[in-house]
């Protein structure tokens, strides 16, 4: 493990926390002439980022896997409107197809938000028989950062933001088996896809160094959204999530907009400026452990940081992508 990355990973005494929201992390910020894209920035946390900057009057370019679904969602949003790219993230000729649409239309990109992911999906293979949940969280930001890096390089100071989970928490990368082909756990691919966020991070920072392009991953909190899609209400019960009805029981639990404020936090802080590559939680950057059961302060596992597993993974995903050089 790499001790240089473990030392970064320390709270820097943010002046927001758990309970600050989207709204209060923007508030003063001036993003005009600025232009961002929010992958599934038409629902949930993606929808409360895609309202904030706008709000802050950025430029915002959302894909979307449901076009239609995404106009009627950001119809109602103030600022300017939103341009919508399909886009589908486990399908890699639909995010070449959406990049080069997004290379047409801008000369730089100020800030990349990857919001959109699955959790806990039903065993699926996508492409030469990926492991869905790797994929769609994965291996399409992948493609998608690789294919408009050119326009974060020309932004001069670009952030690239990838929501990641404590989810983490659940397992290191799979090398021996990163597409379940021995059996297949969806909490674990889930954990294992979580991992991979953070790990592409830490890698894409110390890449865009020389370019200016800073990484940053996070947990977001616990929210109820369409993450849990593929739950059941009686899954979610159990989990001690909800309560008989739907409404959200679980200790902890954040609105959208409180779980939107750290990845605003991420893209927009002078206190981050220079200090890429790091895991934040709640507004702060997060400590490291190895505790079986970490409690307290926003956490992420030594792992997950490691620099040189890092590198390894982009190894792996330039070769599963065909993505070309960064940096």
């Amino acid at each position: 493990m790499n001790t240089q990355t473990v030392t970064a990973q320390r709270p820097i005494n943010s002046p927001f926390s758990a309970a600050s929201t989207a709204e209060e992390v923007i508030a003063g910020v001036d993003l005009s002439g600025r232009t961002a894209v929010v992958t599934g920035g038409y629902s949930g946390l993606g929808l409360e980022t895609t309202r904030a900057l706008l709000g802050a009057g950025a430029r915002v370019i959302v894909p979307a896997r449901r076009p239609e679904s995404a106009q009627e969602a950001l119809s109602g949003l103030h600022g300017a409107p939103c341009e919508i790219v399909p886009m589908d993230l486990a399908d890699l000729g639909s995010v070449r197809a959406a990049a080069a649409r997004i290379r047409e239309t801008v000369d730089r990109l100020d800030f990349l938000m990857a919001v959109a992911g699955v959790m806990a999906t039903p065993e699926r293979r996508v492409g030469p028989g990926w492991e869905y949940q790797l994929a769609a969280n994965h291996f399409g930001h992948f493609a998608l950062v690789s294919e408009l890096y050119p326009l974060l390089r020309d932004a001069q100071g670009a952030r690239v933001v990838v929501y990641s989970s404590g989810g983490h928490g659940i397992t290191d990368f799979r090398w021996h088996d990163p597409h379940f082909r021995s059996g297949y756990d969806r909490w674990h691919a889930y954990g294992q896809a979580k991992t991979a966020n953070v790990l592409f991070a830490v890698h894409l920072d110390a890449l865009g160094r020389g370019d200016g392009v800073q990484a940053f991953a996070l947990h977001p909190g616990s929210i109820i959204t369409g993450l849990q899609r593929e739950l059941t209400r009686r899954e979610q019960v159990e989990l001690g999530w909800v309560d008989q009805q739907g409404a959200v029981i679980g200790e902890g639990f954040k609105s959208p907009a409180q779980g939107a404020a750290t990845g605003l936090w991420a893209a927009t802080s002078p206190l981050l400026a220079g200090h890429g590559g790091l895991y934040l939680e709640d507004c702060e950057v997060a400590r490291v452990t190895d505790e079986d059961d970490p409690t307290g302060d926003g956490w992420v596992r030594s792992y997950a940081v490691d620099q040189s597993s890092a590198e390894r993974l982009w190894g792996l995903s330039v070769a599963a992508t065909g993505a070309g050089p960064i940096g």
